[in-house]
């Protein structure tokens, strides 16, 4: 079993920035497909970003231009840079990995294993 944990979340003021963390134990992020979720407060749990097998990277369309995906090999980890957070940001961000991905990169039923979350919070 993949074990995953996320930590970085935190209370984030409009504007600002902050870096997620997804780390996994007792295996590597090489050769699966790693992405970010959230989901916010009486909403369904949305794509965010994905970096594939291939190091080919995904955005949704609202974090665009703001979030980056990272994936460093040597620490086990994959990084999710959010800049420009906006109030719409806030929710509790999952790390989810798979090694084979049957269906779409974007739908959460694509993958395997998944983090506790993180939450976080961004106000006005």
């Amino acid at each position: 079993q993949v074990q995953l944990v996320e930590s970085g979340g935190g209370l984030v003021q409009a504007g600002g920035s902050l870096r997620l963390s997804c780390s996994t134990s007792g295996r590597t992020f090489s050769g699966y497909t790693t992405a970010w979720f959230r989901q916010a407060p009486g909403k369904e749990r949305d794509f965010v970003a994905s970096t594939m097998r291939s190091g080919t990277t995904y955005y949704s369309d609202s974090v665009k231009g703001r979030f980056t995906i990272a994936r460093d090999s040597a620490k086990n980890q994959v990084y999710l840079q959010m800049n420009s957070l906006k109030p719409e940001d806030t929710a509790v961000y999952y790390c989810a990995t798979s090694l084979a991905i049957g269906g779409s990169y974007s739908s959460s039923r694509s993958y395997a294993y998944w983090g506790p979350g993180t939450q976080v919070t961004i106000s006005s």
